[in-house]
């Protein structure tokens, strides 16, 4: 039984000040390296074992893979002053088509890591008077700030980090 959260009962706080999106991107920048850090030399039966019929660790690495298209655009949605944040797939059906297991996972994190640099050089395009604008999340109904919607994607990379942790490290999965 996981310990951890399931992602869509969370909720988060956005009451800190729009300033500290720095060390956001800080956190940001470092989950290709994290990743990682808990994948690597582990072996591929490990990593693609599959408990319960839910996602296997290297699943978990393709699903933040499959997701940096909608956090770009969630960030395009602020420098545009969208009316509303871009929608996710909540189905994760792009996850479940992809067959993750079958690739190497160098290939998955090298694809994540050109990604997640792609989303860090265009925030850093962007004026610091942007981090502050607000737009209503389309699932949470509550008002964002580009930094909250950052912190939310830090948040996300944490909970799969730690879904695959708890995977790797449990039920004999050790290598």
């Amino acid at each position: 039984m996981s310990q951890i959260p399931p992602w869509f009962e969370r909720k988060f706080d956005f009451s800190f000040p729009a300033e500290l999106y720095p060390n956001i991107c800080a956190r940001l920048r470092g989950t290709p390296v994290r990743l990682e850090d808990v994948l690597n030399g582990r072996a591929h039966k490990t990593l693609t074992v599959k408990p319960q019929q839910k996602w296997s660790a290297q699943e978990h690495v393709g699903h933040l893979l499959d997701l940096e298209p909608l956090w770009l655009a969630r960030v395009e949605d602020y420098v545009k002053g969208s009316s509303v944040l871009s929608v996710a797939d909540l189905q994760n059906r792009k996850t479940d088509a992809a067959n993750y297991n079958s690739r190497q996972l160098e290939e998955i994190l090298t694809q994540f890591r050109a990604a997640r640099n792609r989303l860090l050089e265009r925030i850093e395009e962007i004026d610091a008077a942007v981090f502050a604008r607000s737009i209503p999340h389309p699932r949470l109904k509550v008002p964002m700030r580009l930094v909250d919607h950052l912190f939310f994607v830090a948040e996300h990379d944490d909970h799969h980090l730690a879904k695959t942790w708890e995977l790797l490290n449990s039920n004999g999965l050790s290598d």
